[in-house]
């Protein structure tokens, strides 16, 4: 990144803040200013993206045919996605991993947090497709990996007391604990709570008495709706319940999940967040980038934060005819609109 630049252009500053005319000064890859002018160029700028749940080794196993339920899809330790990945060697798991990584860093997701499995050499394995790729990961190991990574990334309660003991060890060395939880039934959300979860992933069948837990206790929500969808345990609105989720004050944040199943394209998840559960254009890309927030490192524009956002040059497209800059790119943004990433890490 260049040590000193001036992006010009209307930015999103949050959902409060809306869309403003602005200067943004940065310096050596620090928002050192944000100035609004009466009249900025005609460029949208727009806070990067964060993908809150990821599993990126499972593209070795992309669009795999197969049935069942998801158990034999996705539960370790004998699903079908656990098969492939010991299946494949590690050169093909980190290439795939890089390639998911490319992907997600062309459209403007330069930061995730990732449930790796395979212990210590399962985080190796994702530390050494990360070099040179300019991504920023939070990476959420299990089987041992937990203790070589920035903390353990549970399938779920139901594995047994091993990995709640696992988790209770991360959890008072100061690593990150996360969850499955919810997923096909409410049965493990209670479970993971009490567990000490700092994230729970899916949520997709939580009780209002499970959200406002939730909600008192400060555990944020990972959604992955196209996700659910397509492994068959959501069918409305009402799973995971995003708007009850708002309405009782969870941290909900987006995510995913397998690229086995789902491509990590953070704008097409926003979309469908829209269009099926009636999120707003704000509550879309607020929840695209609120994970960042979780781990301490904030794509909010404000001052003092480090640059971590990218701009859109509409009259590149049919973007120019837009009348809400915020809807537009809630509902139909995708990586060939964008015009430059600005991300220091």
């Amino acid at each position: 990144m260049d040590r000193e630049i001036v992006v010009s252009g209307r930015a999103y500053l949050g959902c409060e803040s809306g869309m403003r005319d602005v200067e943004i000064s940065v310096r050596d890859g620090i928002i050192e200013s944000i100035d609004e002018v009466d009249r900025a160029e005609d460029r949208w700028i727009f806070p990067c993206l964060f993908n809150s749940h990821t599993h990126l080794a499972d593209t070795v196993a992309m669009d795999v045919r197969a049935e069942g339920s998801l158990s034999d899809l996705v539960a370790p330790p004998g699903g079908l996605k656990h098969r492939i990945l010991a299946q494949s060697g590690r050169d093909i798991l980190a290439e795939g991993i890089r390639k998911s990584i490319s992907f997600m860093m062309s459209s403007a997701t330069p930061g995730f947090c990732d449930f790796r499995e395979g212990g210590v050499e399962g985080v190796s394995i994702l530390r050494s497709a990360l070099e040179g790729s300019g991504a920023d990961a939070v990476i959420l190991g299990r089987d041992g990996g937990e203790e070589v990574s920035d903390g353990i990334g549970v399938s779920s309660t139901k594995e047994g007391v091993d990995v709640l003991e696992r988790a209770a060890s991360t959890k008072k060395r100061g690593g990150f604990v996360a969850f499955h939880a919810g997923e096909k039934d409410d049965r493990d959300i209670d479970p993971a709570i009490d567990a000490g979860a700092d994230m729970l992933v899916h949520c997709t069948h939580a009780t209002d008495r499970q959200l406002k837990r939730c909600a008192d206790e400060g555990i944020s929500i990972a959604v992955c709706p196209r996700s659910n969808w397509i492994l068959g345990v959501a069918s409305g609105p009402e799973n995971p319940p995003v708007k009850k989720m708002i309405e009782y004050g969870c941290n909900v944040v987006l995510g995913t999940d397998n690229v086995m199943f789902v491509q990590p394209d953070m704008f097409q998840e926003m979309a469908f967040l829209s269009a099926v559960y009636g999120a707003s254009p704000e509550e879309a890309i607020d929840t695209a980038v609120a994970g960042s927030e979780i781990f301490g490192r904030s794509h909010c524009i404000e001052v003092k934060n480090k640059a971590a956002f990218y701009t859109v040059d509409p009259s590149r497209a049919n973007l120019s005819f837009s009348r809400d800059p915020v809807k537009t790119v809630a509902n139909r943004m995708n990586f060939s609109f964008i015009e430059r990433m600005y991300f220091m890490i």
